[in-house]
């Protein structure tokens, strides 16, 4: 299984120097077998724009897995090169809520935006994806509902016949500030034992009891469930869009001291398990 980190950054687009090493656009993260062309996409945010230099700008024939529908996750959709042209196959799925093409037109179309996805070219289709066990684009996917704010939210379990990887970019863990969080059922459920942990980590515990609204985890809310589930490797995804590249680095380091192995989430990187 091959990763491409193609956006890392949450809430919305940053952009500066400051920003250049882990990367300033939101969610997207691509699936492939081995060296082949990505087929399975995890979110649509504006690093999706980045898949279509990955292709070479060739059409791309395969799914998009939208874990929820907030912008920071659908704004890339009209401007993937790669699915606007002739010979494109994308097949959109969302979390079920209803019927899926006026869920995804109240999420992408006038007149929030001038483009609808049935006006870009190739070959489109957007369904509900029930929570549960599926077989997508050569990979089993296990899609579990997970705390967010304000929307239904599916986190991941993706894997191959030799690796999984757990998925969970927005996941809102604790409702109060104060609160204790609790490590969710089916976060457990999608962690357990992956080779590879993807998960929101927008907030420090310090910052956390002023943002909780906002519907997102802490770093060491991420540590503590990879932790507990035996998660070989934590990916810290789903960066502040004020935090720094340095900013991160001492993060990293901070969080590096026992045996999980941490790392941070850059625009950019290859992942091969």
């Amino acid at each position: 299984m091959r990763l491409l980190l193609c956006g890392v950054r949450g809430s919305t687009p940053a952009t500066g120097a400051e920003f250049d090493r882990y990367g300033g656009n939101t969610s997207c993260v691509a699936f492939a077998h081995g060296d082949a062309d990505p087929t399975l996409v995890v979110d649509g945010g504006t690093g999706l724009r980045r898949l279509s230099k990955i292709l070479d700008r060739r059409a791309f024939r395969g799914t998009i897995l939208l874990g929820h529908l907030h912008w920071d996750h659908t704004h890339g959709l009209p401007f993937f090169a790669s699915g606007d042209q002739d010979g494109a196959r994308v097949d959109v799925l969302i979390p079920e809520q209803g019927d899926a093409s006026e869920v995804m037109a109240r999420a992408l179309g006038p007149p929030h935006f001038p483009v609808r996805l049935e006006d870009l070219r190739g070959d489109w289709s957007v369904a509900g994806l029930e929570p549960g066990k599926h077989d997508i684009e050569g990979f089993r996917v296990l899609a579990r509902d997970i705390p967010h704010k304000m929307t239904r939210t599916y986190g991941f379990r993706i894997s191959d016949n030799a690796t999984s990887v757990a998925y969970m970019s927005d996941h809102w863990p604790a409702r109060a500030p104060g609160e204790v969080a609790e490590f969710h059922e089916t976060a457990r459920e999608l962690a357990d034992g992956v080779d590879l942990l993807i998960h929101d980590a927008q907030y420090t515990q310090e910052e956390f009891n002023a943002r909780a609204h906002l519907g997102h985890a802490t770093i060491e809310y991420a540590v503590g469930l990879a932790e507990a589930c035996g998660a070989r490797e934590l990916l810290l995804f789903h960066h502040d869009p004020e935090r720094t590249d340095d900013e991160i680095d001492a993060l990293v380091q901070k969080y590096s001291t026992g045996a999980l192995p941490v790392r941070a989430a850059a625009e950019g990187h290859v992942i091969d398990l």
